[in-house]
């Protein structure tokens, strides 16, 4: 009884906070969601704002690692010229710090959806700039307990939303096993905590576009890609929107 009734208290809360997140967005139109300065065009970040978030300027061209701007943009770094990922190639607009990273946070363990629309929007702006050829977007359910317990699934949340603004398909890749959580893993152990944990259950078209929320070294878009080339993708790209910045993990 316990359980049933702080269930529904939980629910009453998310409403709640949903409802305010609407009315924030109604009584306070035109301002910028990190100085509260005045923006113009709807968009919820004014123009110094947005050129000072973290984008991610310089990376390997497969894994996305960051690294100096010297390095030729063409090079692979040195993780990918040991071991080829599986994915052909990668596009992470922004690195896991600053702005982003708090957005990101608040979000995915707090279900901020405030933070949620802001992290929609910026990634809807930078995929102007994306030039891949794509065809559907696959995204990596969480296990139904983890589900449970965050109270949705955030990745799934933006995936969606992505995939009707570009009017493409959205492909979901089941999580077959509950893992340990990927944060503070080595890279080897991150590849080995997610092997062979996803299935797509249906066939899918020769591109597509893997999405996560942060990339950090890789290894569960490499899993998620594995499993999409076993469906007849031929051409995978592992997208994401922040990648950890070189020598760190979360």
């Amino acid at each position: 009884m316990k359980n049933g009734s702080g269930d529904i208290w939980r629910v009453k809360g998310r409403r709640l906070v949903e409802t305010l997140d609407r009315t924030l967005a109604w009584t306070m139109p035109g301002y910028c969601s990190f100085c509260l300065a005045g923006t113009a065009g709807g968009r919820p970040w004014c123009d110094q704002c947005f050129r000072a978030l973290a984008w991610h300027q310089s990376a390997c061209p497969l894994c996305s690692e960051p690294r100096p701007a010297s390095v030729p943009a063409d090079m692979p770094c040195g993780h990918c010229l040991k071991q080829r990922p599986n994915f052909d190639d990668s596009w992470v607009p922004f690195l896991y710090e600053g702005e982003i990273a708090q957005l990101i946070q608040r979000f995915k363990f707090s279900a901020d959806r405030r933070a949620g629309h802001i992290l929609l929007q910026l990634m809807l702006q930078a995929l102007r700039e994306y030039h891949g050829q794509v065809q559907a977007i696959v995204t990596a359910d969480l296990h139904p307990r983890r589900a449970r317990e965050r109270g949705f699934d955030q990745t799934l949340w933006l995936g969606k939303r992505i995939a009707a603004a570009l009017d493409l398909p959205l492909y979901r890749a089941t999580r077959l096993r509950l893992t340990p959580t990927q944060r503070g893993l080595s890279r080897r152990a991150r590849q080995r905590n997610v092997h062979r944990v996803y299935r797509v259950m249906s066939p899918l078209p020769a591109s597509v576009l893997l999405f996560d929320d942060v990339m950090t070294t890789g290894a569960t878009l490499e899993a998620l890609s594995r499993a999409c080339r076993e469906q007849g993708a031929a051409h995978v790209t592992a997208g994401a929107l922040a990648r950890t910045p070189a020598g760190r993990a979360i």
